[in-house]
């Protein structure tokens, strides 16, 4: 490597790159070629940083509102789950469980109706699984007390529903059967005395909670709860720690069934990765395009500079020394244009949220639609190695541009050169 970067040659490369003389075009496009990896470089650092961006926020939020790990029975229902918390409390790496009914249900108001997800939960233990106590934008969801009849819901449904803390709701909700017993749905009325804001639109236009004993109450449980939901120190240990907690307890609870975050959301991650991906790849061909305008600049000078190769060549350059002229040449277009990009969209990726919310604000619109992103602001997360494989894949492909141009220099004979010089 050491001797590829001679003096002479790296000086000759420079002084082409930099040409001052009466070839200013040369110059020109030695400048649109660095400009066109950079831009390429800049773009692809940018969009992966917002996709990892993405990717961070959707886990967090997600995670935050669901468990790490699920345990119920098949039928849903799950009787002593007092004694079930306390046994699931002694496997490693769990920090806390807490039981829950879950069922689906329609909350009234006036003429206004929506479909929602009620969750019945004991605040002093769903804080310790969940951070949707965190995100309560009016309103206490502590007085979420048994006997209360209070209810907190998300703040799309409190906008959809035209409530806000203070109001009453009505909770609609059929019996599984209701069809072949004609039994009449479960009517109960509740106050909102607190609004949440995930900025999920899953969470925030459906969820909405309410204490368990007064879910068990509407729903007739009888003291049985839906399931059972872990926080873990480690979420990433959650697929082992469910599979412990089956071998463990299944034998003793032949219907119980223990699921992680990673199953539940596995589909959604998947596309996400999937996604940054084809990104990449598609990205990627920014790169290519400048590195093929390259070729073309480094072609450009290999004719332009032919009586300075045979004036080379016959003062005893090898053919090999002349293909490394241009080479140095072609690399340090590569260089030059990988470092701006590099630097140009490391720091437009951790502006973002800066410059976004100015954009939106100059241009009166929203760039993120929270009913088709799931959230609604945009993140972005730079990753390290992301950018070392942009950088890298910039550099292998100027440096693969420069091989035909240079190997072309190698091969220009001085006497064709300088027969009409």
């Amino acid at each position: 490597m050491s001797k590829m970067f001679q003096p002479m040659e790296l000086f000759v490369g420079l002084r082409y790159t930099r040409s001052q003389r009466q070839k200013h075009f040369i110059s020109f496009i030695s400048l649109a070629s660095i400009i066109g990896i950079a831009i390429g470089v800049l773009v692809l650092i940018t969009v992966l940083s917002v996709m990892n961006g993405f990717e961070q926020t959707m886990r967090e939020r997600i995670m935050g509102m669901l468990a790490h790990v699920t345990v119920s029975e098949n039928d849903l229902m799950v009787s002593d789950w007092q004694k079930v918390q306390k046994d699931l409390l002694d496997f490693p790496h769990v920090k806390a469980v807490s039981p829950f009914i879950e069922k689906p249900a329609m909350l009234n108001q006036g003429d206004e109706a929506r479909a929602a997800v009620l969750q019945g939960i004991l605040p002093e233990e769903e804080r310790k699984v969940s951070t949707v106590f965190d995100h309560v934008v009016k309103g206490d969801m502590q007085k979420l007390q048994a006997g209360s009849f209070n209810i907190a819901i998300g703040a799309t449904m409190a906008k959809e529903l035209k409530v806000d803390v203070g109001d009453a709701l009505t909770l609609v909700s059929p019996s599984e059967n209701a069809l072949e017993t004609g039994q009449m749905p479960a009517l109960q009325r509740f106050t909102i005395v607190a609004i949440f804001r995930v900025d999920m639109q899953q969470f925030d236009t459906t969820s909405a909670y309410v204490n368990l004993e007064d879910a068990e109450k509407t729903f007739e449980m009888g003291g049985d709860v839906t399931g059972l939901r872990m926080t873990l120190d480690d979420l990433y240990l959650a697929p082992k720690t469910a599979q412990a907690i089956l071998q463990r307890m299944g034998q003793a609870w032949p219907d119980m069934w223990a699921n992680d975050w990673t199953n539940l959301n596995k589909n959604q991650f998947a596309a996400i990765q999937a996604q940054k991906s084809v990104m990449f790849i598609i990205l990627m061909l920014i790169i290519a395009v400048a590195a093929f305008n390259l070729v073309s600049t480094l072609v450009m000078v290999v004719t332009d500079k032919e009586g300075d190769i045979a004036i080379l060549r016959t003062l005893g350059l090898s053919s090999g020394r002349v293909m490394k002229i241009f080479m140095v040449q072609g690399t340090l277009i590569g260089v030059f244009g990988t470092l701006i990009g590099v630097v140009a969209g490391v720091l437009l990726a951790t502006n973002l949220d800066v410059i976004v919310p100015f954009l939106e604000r100059l241009f009166d619109t929203h760039f993120i639609n929270a009913d088709v992103y799931f959230i609604s602001e945009l993140e972005s997360r730079v990753n390290p190695g992301d950018v070392l494989v942009i950088a890298l894949s910039a550099l292998f492909m100027s440096i693969l541009a420069t091989l035909y141009p240079a190997w072309r220099a190698s091969k220009v004979q001085p006497a064709e050169a300088l027969r009409y010089e």
